[in-house]
């Protein structure tokens, strides 16, 4: 089969399928069976797979220069999918709100596409020329929405029910937006980063719980 198959890849696939699993949670709530709390979950589980499939991917030792490359290419088609179209779904299934909900899904779909690209070419060049980890990146780093994201829909009752679709698709317009400014600089989350995600889990299990998210 085509690909390069070896445990370095096994968590951006399990990412992956964290977030198609999430994407069908969102279209069977129109059919009465899916739950957004699943759906959010599932965001955060392809976030933490995120944080960590690079760290054992360079724990593989004389890796091709086909195998980094491949790595690379493939962590950025599963993110597209994982945090730029499943937010685009997610944003969607809320409602159009006077075209928000259209208009939202495509911003943060091409944001992503767009940054993803951009960052293939550097990283690219940037992994030929050294061997020193990244520390920041430029412009918002597409992987945060699994936290961003995820406390926009635990502060839902906060805004009320009516609102909270307006405002997450503004979350998302100014996301892609974000993605884009170089300017913008993030330093790479490290065990803060894993902290943040499983107390937001917990946060949103607790909730779902007791029947305050759905």
């Amino acid at each position: 089969m085509l690909g390069f198959y070896n445990y370095s890849v096994i968590l951006t696939y399990l990412g992956l399928a964290s977030s198609v699993f999430g994407i069908t949670q969102v279209i069977e709530v129109y059919k009465g069976q899916g739950n957004y709390s699943i759906a959010f979950l599932c965001l955060l589980l392809s976030g933490l797979c995120d944080l960590f499939d690079g760290r054992v991917a360079r724990m593989k030792k004389n890796r091709t220069e086909r195998e980094k490359i491949f790595g690379i290419q493939i962590d950025s088609l599963c993110d597209l999918v994982c945090f730029g179209v499943f937010p685009g779904i997610l944003g969607y299934s809320f409602g159009f709100n006077y075209g928000l909900g259209l208009i939202s899904a495509i911003v943060i779909v091409l944001a992503a596409v767009i940054r993803l690209g951009y960052f293939n070419t550097v990283e690219q060049e940037r992994q030929q020329a050294t061997n020193e980890k990244r520390h920041e990146y430029r412009g918002l780093p597409v992987t945060t929405v699994a936290i961003i994201l995820p406390i926009i829909y635990i502060a839902k009752g906060l805004v009320g029910k009516d609102l909270f679709p307006f405002i997450f698709q503004v979350c998302l317009i100014i996301i892609g937006l974000l993605f884009l400014i170089k300017k913008f600089r993030v330093r790479k989350p490290q065990l803060l980063g894993v902290i943040l995600l499983i107390l937001i889990g917990f946060l949103i299990v607790i909730g779902f719980m007791k029947g305050q998210l759905n």
